[in-house]
């Protein structure tokens, strides 16, 4: 069994990509490189990720440095089990497709470090919360 986890935003350029790396961690770290896909993307793509998100994710031994933001499907998000926006989204899929969780994260994009921090510390939480869940629905499987 595989489950697909994707996290969603407007430019996939903060949020979604410190989502993302975090999501990498926990899914090597819990050992469920086979059975966990990691999804990122954007609505509208930003041209790069904010340099503020590469300098304070890099603070905490993320290189998003070569990250480039990308446009991701309905049809991709309608494919996952679990898709995580930031709160800047209008997506419109399948009633009976993913688990669709917004975590209403403030925008990272021109703020201080210590607000972009405050950003990375509540994903990390949040996605170490989700993880917790794939792994429960993967053990009953």
């Amino acid at each position: 069994m595989t489950v697909r986890v994707a996290f969603v935003c407007v430019q996939n350029a903060g949020r979604s990509q410190m989502s993302a790396a975090f999501a990498e961690r926990e899914r090597a770290e819990r050992g469920l490189t086979d059975e966990v896909e990691i999804l990122t993307g954007g609505t509208h793509p930003a041209d790069h990720v904010h340099e503020e998100v590469v300098e304070i994710m890099d603070e905490a031994g993320f290189d998003l440095s070569d990250r480039e933001p990308r446009e991701i499907s309905t049809a991709e998000l309608n494919g996952c089990d679990y898709v995580a926006t930031m709160g800047c989204s209008t997506l419109e899929l399948d009633a009976d497709g993913p688990d669709v969780r917004d975590w209403a994260l403030d925008d990272p994009d021109g703020q201080d470090p210590d607000a972009v921090r405050a950003i990375r510390d509540e994903i990390e939480g949040r996605v170490g919360d989700l993880f917790e869940e794939v792994e429960e629905v993967l053990a009953d499987a």
